[in-house]
């Protein structure tokens, strides 16, 4: 009989504990602010930086004279003029590459069910089932 009762309160508990966990129990929209939500997701990404003029040039210096190296007469202009369009190419990509970051973005289910994601530098405070506000294009911890 002891058993029967005990395996009772723990099926109770244990129930009581999982419709809490549920996303509709807890977000309790009544409860949240209009700008509120829950924190459904926090991952960070890497985001490809931004190629400009130093990669392109750098590059195309470079390739332009290892293709002056190769060939004689017109093949050496031609192989300088592959070798500077190859060149500044790669150039564009290494400094894609070098000035990359890594960003944390944050996926929040709001009070009327959409979802929203924001980014940010720096790792959040928050976590999977915390309830933040949205500030304009930034999060805070309630």
């Amino acid at each position: 009989m002891k058993q029967l009762v005990l395996a009772a309160i723990v099926a109770a508990v244990a129930a009581t504990a999982h419709a809490e966990s549920g996303i509709g129990a807890a977000i309790h929209s009544h409860m949240l602010c209009d700008t509120c939500g829950q924190v459904q997701d926090v991952h960070k990404e890497t985001r490809k930086g931004e190629g400009g003029a130093v990669g392109v040039v750098g590059g195309a210096v470079v390739g332009g004279l290892l293709g002056n190296q190769i060939g004689h007469g017109n093949g050496r202009a031609l192989a300088t003029v592959a070798g500077a369009a190859a060149g500044g190419y790669a150039g564009n990509e290494v400094q894609k590459h070098v000035t990359s970051k890594d960003v944390w973005v944050t996926s929040v289910r709001m009070k009327d069910g959409s979802t929203r994601k924001f980014e940010q530098a720096a790792q959040p405070s928050w976590k999977h089932g915390s309830v933040v506000k949205v500030q304009g294009k930034a999060l805070s911890a309630v």
